[in-house]
């Protein structure tokens, strides 16, 4: 494998810290300046933080074999959800990468997009997937 548990759990991790200290900081905003339209494909900070925690949340059914939720539902546009649920997600993140070895790091994910294609990545791939879509999305909404 290219890359280790140990940086693999690293990146989970940073990707709950950065995550959690934009949720902080977005907590200040008013409605008005957290519902903004900036004019990107999520719309507003809020719409991009949404966003992020969908797509984290349908990798995580995908890789756990749950069945996938829906991408984004109207409750989730609440920024208590993302204040409350996204951290545990974050730790439902943690738990399944603690339980992994060395080799399962390797373990083929055989899924279905949400236009209907079928992939097989690994799971290290997907998991800087998901960190790299996090990262990105963030520095919208910091931006």
């Amino acid at each position: 494998m290219l890359i280790s548990s140990e940086v693999l759990r690293t990146h989970i991790d940073y990707t709950a810290w950065a995550s959690r200290r934009l949720v902080e900081a977005a907590s200040q905003l008013s409605e008005e300046e957290l519902t903004r339209d900036f004019k990107t494909a999520n719309l507003s900070a809020l719409g991009t933080l949404v966003h992020i925690f969908a797509a984290d949340r349908i990798w995580l059914a995908r890789i756990e074999g749950r069945p996938q939720p829906d991408f984004v539902t109207e409750a989730d546009h609440q920024l208590t959800v993302i204040q409350n649920d996204w951290p545990a997600l974050h730790e439902r993140w943690r738990a399944w990468a603690n339980g992994l070895t060395e080799k399962r790091w390797e373990d083929l994910l055989s899924y279905t997009d949400l236009r209907g294609n079928r992939w097989n990545q690994p799971l290290w791939q997907i998991v800087l997937h998901v960190v790299n879509h996090g990262s990105h999305h963030r520095g919208q909404v910091a931006g």
